[in-house]
């Protein structure tokens, strides 16, 4: 009997859980339909709310780019001399710039600057929306007529999604350059072979993969958080609140880059 008691129990609370995963997942699909539907309306750039988007779009974008772009600068310079040197003591120098595109390109600064977003931008975003929340600023927003969607939501969600595909693309330029100078110098001696083994990496279904990553990376690094705040049990804390949205965006960054990987390389 006791034994039975148990195995009841252990059923009931993994259906619970289930229900509460699934219940929190929807809950994310349906804000992102719903921002979508924002982002595309009109009305969501009102003069007002152009402006709070406008200074989302600087504080997420602006103090960070530039210090990510000189250290992406600098890894690309250091990777590109390692594998330029190893290749080259091996006899395989003809391969050293395509495993840096491949590899710095292609994988890691994609997710490097979504991380980097996340950690600066968007998890203190969303902690900072659960603040509001719990202290009933949202509620006082629409006792005024207000969506605190278009006001608070949508800017920082827009925001975020700016700032991480501004540095990746960014950032994967001005890799590409250093890979250049660092193999061939201030010279362009070398321009038409690099651009050929720049679009025989760059095939069209592999351009296809890199431009979804990135965009599903700025989406989870962006939605998340929110959802976490605005979906969140009122009495998190702010780390609590961090935390949460930490590791739901930690689950869907690695599912896409597994999906990239192999929609890559198999």
């Amino acid at each position: 009997m006791t034994s039975m008691s148990s195995w009841r129990g252990l059923l009931a609370r993994t259906n619970r859980t289930a229900k509460d995963w699934l219940a929190e997942w929807w809950q994310l699909l349906h804000l992102g339909a719903v921002l979508l539907l924002l982002a595309l309306s009109p009305s969501s750039y009102k003069r007002n709310n152009r402006l709070v988007l406008a200074r989302h779009l600087y504080d997420n974008t602006a103090p960070i780019l530039t210090g990510f772009t000189v250290l992406c600068a600098l890894i690309s310079l250091v990777l590109t001399r390692i594998v330029a040197t190893t290749a080259l003591s091996y006899g395989l120098s003809h391969y050293a710039l395509q495993v840096v595109i491949r590899v710095l390109v292609l994988e890691l600064i994609p997710l490097t600057a979504a991380l980097f977003v996340a950690v600066r931008c968007t998890i203190p975003d969303g902690a900072e929306l659960a603040g509001l929340r719990a202290r009933g600023e949202l509620d006082a927003l629409r006792r005024q007529g207000i969506n605190p969607l278009h006001r608070e939501v949508l800017p920082r969600v827009v925001s975020g999604i700016f700032s991480t595909v501004m540095l990746a693309v960014l950032s994967c330029v001005v890799a590409l350059v250093v890979a250049y100078l660092t193999v061939y110098g201030f010279s362009l001696a070398g321009l038409a072979g690099y651009t050929r083994l720049f679009g025989q990496v760059f095939n069209p279904a592999v351009t296809l993969i890199f431009v979804l990553k990135t965009l599903f990376f700025s989406l989870a690094v962006s939605l998340i958080p929110v959802a976490s705040a605005l979906y969140g049990v009122a009495s998190e804390t702010r780390t609590s609140a961090e935390l949460r949205g930490l590791v739901r965006m930690f689950a869907v960054i690695l599912l896409v880059e597994v999906l990239s990987l192999v929609g890559n390389y198999y």
